[in-house]
């Protein structure tokens, strides 16, 4: 093999169309654009969406569902976590030292997860039902939120 007999694959290439170009090309005359209208002319350009004047899709269909601005301040802490913390009191900062919450967290909320088999005391943190419960059988107690 030479590098002036080498040849690009059997049918990998294929000449250009060239449209516009008489009518013995079978694209001649309006080159496949049509009759009049904005498409056929050049620079005949409107943005995605439009729809001649008339309201658009997007614009017509109502709008449907939320999204929180807050959606991703609170964290949830499960109780076998606060078990593995070697301070009885905990507060959002212990957690955030200790990694169990991400830095960027405003609030945690502890979930009934896991077991706890010590006291400890919580103070600014949401608690579940559960994990109050479970929180104060092992004898430790919630502060205020």
């Amino acid at each position: 093999m030479r590098l002036n007999t080498i040849k690009p694959g059997e049918g990998s290439k294929h000449a250009k169309r060239r449209v516009g170009r008489g009518i013995g090309s079978g694209i001649g005359k309006t080159a496949g654009r049509g009759h009049k209208g904005q498409k056929s002319r050049t620079g005949g350009f409107h943005k995605v969406g439009f729809e001649g004047g008339q309201m658009p899709l997007q614009r017509r269909l109502p709008k449907r569902g939320f999204i929180s601005p807050t959606r991703g301040d609170t964290v949830e802490v499960r109780l076998s976590d606060l078990n593995r913390l070697p301070i009885d009191t905990i507060d959002i900062l212990v957690l955030k030292q200790s990694g169990v919450v991400p830095s960027g967290a405003l609030f945690a909320k502890v979930i009934l997860s896991g077991k706890i088999e010590r006291a400890i005391t919580l103070q600014g943190i949401a608690v579940t039902k559960g994990a109050k419960a479970a929180i104060e059988t092992a004898g430790g107690s919630i502060g205020a939120v």
